[in-house]
């Protein structure tokens, strides 16, 4: 197989997500909503016939991911560099509490990618971290012709700026991606005689 197809899967909605509280590294769980629009996502995803499904180690992500391999009869393959963002001391936090107490500072955040939240890490940082796990993928689906597509389930802002990574997009350009929605993905694509990777799919969903 050779690694022709790459398929982001942002994770269903959590507690976290529904009260609009920053997550990072902290552990929240899917909401009813997140684990129906998981159940929702997964025959999609299976369409897909996905060689290898890997996913995030935290709890939203690897509950996403256990539903989504049960319809792809497939095992989930835990991996802590899928993470998201470390936000520091923003973790737990809503955007309003972090505006009060840092003013200026999520502006900031969004605009450079080599900013961090105060004892977290920067955009660069994530991709920097994220993109070996393309890379390994990508090396042991490398022996023969026969075209393959690989699942990440993972975090809107590592998803984000994976995508700009594995695009080479100059750095400066990354904040032209925005986010991802509960359960929707990112696809990328290369032909086998151009193993650039192409972004052919963003924020795409079987809802809304």
């Amino acid at each position: 197989m050779t690694l022709r197809q790459l398929v982001l899967l942002r994770h269903g909605q959590t507690d976290f997500n529904a009260t609009g509280r920053m997550q990072g590294h902290l552990n929240s769980h899917l909401t009813e909503e997140g684990l129906a629009q998981a159940a929702v996502v997964a025959p999609e995803v299976a369409r897909l016939k996905p060689a290898r499904l890997i996913s995030s180690d935290l709890l939203r992500a690897a509950a996403t991911a256990d539903i989504v391999a049960k319809a792809c009869a497939l095992d989930v393959e835990i991996d802590p560099r899928l993470r998201e963002t470390h936000l520091g001391d923003w973790q737990g936090r809503t955007v309003p509490e972090i505006e009060e107490q840092w003013p200026g500072a999520i502006a900031a955040w969004r605009q450079d990618p080599g900013w961090a939240p105060p004892g977290g890490e920067s955009r660069i940082e994530v991709v920097r971290r994220c993109t070996p796990v393309v890379d390994e993928l990508d090396d042991s689906l490398a022996d023969g012709s026969e075209s393959s597509t690989a699942v990440l389930v993972a975090h809107g802002g590592m998803i984000a700026g994976l995508v700009c990574g594995l695009l080479a997009m100059p750095i400066e350009s990354w904040p032209a991606i925005g986010g991802i929605g509960n359960c929707r993905w990112a696809a990328l694509a290369r032909r086998a005689d151009h193993p650039r990777w192409r972004l052919v799919a963003y924020n795409v969903g079987t809802e809304g």
